[in-house]
């Protein structure tokens, strides 16, 4: 009787050093924004411009690794704005209600 084995069989690819490298890319770049914010974090007295910056900051590393790892740089652009435009509000909004809600009332 003849032993067969239903195992599966198993092939191992070389690495793509295309996506190696663009991993890399993208890890250096966030690390860059990354190295910036701490220099801010450390030099910077507490203030608005400090608070915008960060905020600012994270919304573009943010964007980068929505466009990168979640592809969204390579779809069409109608599914790029559908996205984008909602979020623009959202950060409007947010915006609105951190001003309204830094004012002294007037009573």
């Amino acid at each position: 009787m003849a032993h067969h084995s239903n195992e599966p069989q198993v092939t191992v690819l070389p690495p793509d050093k295309e996506k190696i490298k663009k991993l890399w890319t993208v890890a250096a770049y966030l690390g860059a924004i990354t190295a910036f914010e701490f220099i801010i974090a450390f030099t910077m007295t507490h203030g608005p411009a400090k608070t915008a910056i960060f905020v600012l900051l994270t919304i573009v590393k943010a964007g980068y690794i929505v466009g990168e790892f979640m592809h969204l740089r390579y779809e069409v652009k109608v599914l790029f704005w559908a996205i984008l435009i909602p979020t623009l509000f959202i950060i409007w909004m947010l915006v609105a209600f951190v001003y309204e809600g830094s004012q002294m009332p007037v009573f």
